[in-house]
């Protein structure tokens, strides 16, 4: 059978729905062998076959000739990964179409401007899915992330979901890992945003060009009439920009305090938010947010840019931008009553530090989170970190620097550890302080203990910046995931000053 003839079947429903799992084939289905980062599923088209699946795709010339799949039809693709992009969006009567799809990507901000958009989406009256980091929210279902851009089929049923519960976009965060798998190449997007490249994932990238090559990957597959929404202060930028000139897309370039097509002049920023004028072909609106940092500045530039390409007027987009009021674990300040919904701006006693968690875990996202916080720091700034484990090793001496350079007391302590040992990843990290010695530097390999001791040991004054786990509601020790959520702790602490 050829991918054409099972693709008119699956197209017309009269085949089985497709399947990644050989562990989840029923029989009739279409068994999809996908070739993985730790595992090949070619390994498991035995197993898929005795399980009663009837169609087999694959890569391998060979495959056909393993034993226990001569009741199936093989079916021999090129790229079995983009066989079951397109073969999961078939299924599903191409929901993909039916959705102005938007997407970012790049190391830091996905997150954020993925909320914008669908806040100004949502300012503007219309049902926008997300796809990301925290949530997977089809408008139908919410439930919390397991991936920040999950496999092919997930996003498949989840788009079919979005179209049934009225939705008319969909904004998903774009992994570089996803990218470099095919799991969005069967959807055409109408515009794409780059926020900037960073040093992370080299363990699965193994370069930085290679890296960046699978970032660029979303914006070369653009289909021709869509826009690309590029940071015009990020170098890696203009190297995306010269990949996709002659392919009839469109760029809408960005910048804060400078000249592009998407301007923000900064007009004030305190510790409360930030006031600024969004500018765009000779028009402006001012935006009003309670995102600290310029970096944030930038995150709202990438979302403007997103909501220009898919028709939204500058005024909207200002209105939905002001809307936004935190994300989950991006600069999110932690008060006594803040678990309870209380959004009084602040219910701390008196003697009580400011207390804030953010996701940052590489040393681009940690200098963002700590430079921002620095200037509205009237005492002592604090930083509790670590790194996670089975994950890019090079960042950890550059984090130490960053935040021996930018805070003024540095707690080092354990992240997701997964298989590595604690201390092992707390040494690397140790390395890389020009003065690993200073009294200023503690080591705190329990997380909870760090911090209780960075929360317990600040004044009114000062702030505290728990960084690396942001939303996380759980620590990965060996291959386990706990409870564990940084946001609890610190709130449990702040309630016992």
């Amino acid at each position: 059978m050829t991918f054409d003839e099972l693709l008119n079947l699956v197209s017309s429903r009269k085949a089985p729905d497709i399947c990644i799992d050989s562990r989840l084939v029923e029989d009739g289905a279409v068994f999809i062998a996908l070739k993985g980062t730790i595992y090949d599923g070619h390994d498991f088209i035995d197993q898929a076959a005795a399980r009663g699946a009837k169609y087999i795709v694959c890569q391998s010339p060979d495959a056909g000739k393993e034993q226990g799949t001569t009741s199936c039809e093989i079916v021999l693709v090129k790229d079995s990964a983009e066989a079951a992009a397109i073969l999961a969006q078939a299924g599903r009567g191409y929901p993909a179409s039916k959705l102005t799809n938007l997407a970012v990507t790049g190391t830091n901000g996905k997150t954020t401007v993925a909320y914008l958009v669908r806040s100004v989406i949502r300012a503007a009256g219309q049902k926008c899915g997300l796809v990301g980091t925290i949530v997977f929210d089809t408008g139908l279902e919410s439930a919390q992330a397991d991936l920040t851009t999950p496999d092919c089929c997930s996003i498949a049923d989840g788009q079919e979901q979005m179209v049934r519960g009225g939705a008319k976009y969909m904004v998903i965060e774009a992994s570089s890992h996803a990218l470099a798998q095919n799991r969005l190449s069967a959807i055409n997007f109408k515009a794409a945003a780059f926020t900037n490249l960073a040093g992370d994932h080299l363990d699965y990238h193994k370069t930085k060009d290679e890296y960046l090559a699978a970032k660029t990957r979303l914006f070369t597959a653009l289909p021709p009439g869509a826009t690309a929404v590029l940071n015009k202060q990020s170098p890696e930028a203009e190297i995306i920009a010269t990949q996709i000139r002659d392919k009839h897309i469109d760029i809408l370039w960005y910048a804060v305090d400078d000249h592009a097509d998407i301007a923000a002049n900064v007009e004030s920023m305190t510790v409360s938010g930030t006031n600024f004028v969004l500018q765009h072909s000779g028009n402006s609106a001012v935006v009003k947010t309670p995102l600290l940092g310029r970096y944030n500045v930038s995150n709202h530039l990438a979302a403007a840019g997103l909501c220009l390409a898919a028709g939204f007027d500058l005024d909207m987009i200002a209105t939905g931008l002001s809307a936004l009021e935190m994300v989950p674990g991006r600069l999110e300040k932690i008060d006594i009553d803040s678990i309870s919904g209380d959004s009084e701006h602040d219910k701390r006693p008196l003697e009580n530090p400011s207390v804030l968690i953010d996701y940052a875990h590489t040393d681009d996202a940690l200098k963002n989170a700590l430079s921002a916080l620095k200037p509205f720091c009237k005492g002592t700034l604090y930083v509790v970190f670590g790194c996670g484990g089975d994950r890019d090793r090079t960042k950890r001496p550059r984090m130490a620097r960053i935040a021996e350079q930018l805070a003024d007391f540095v707690i080092v302590t354990s992240d997701n550890p997964r298989t590595e040992q604690p201390d092992d990843i707390i040494s690397e990290i140790v390395a890389g302080f020009e003065n690993p010695d200073s009294k200023t530097i503690v080591v705190e390999p329990d997380r909870k203990k760090a911090i209780e001791f960075a929360i317990k040991t600040a004044a009114r004054d000062d702030i505290v910046l728990i960084a690396g786990k942001g939303h996380e509601d759980y620590q990965i020790i060996g291959t386990k995931k706990f409870d564990f959520s940084d946001k609890l702790i610190a709130q449990k602490c702040l309630g016992q000053r």
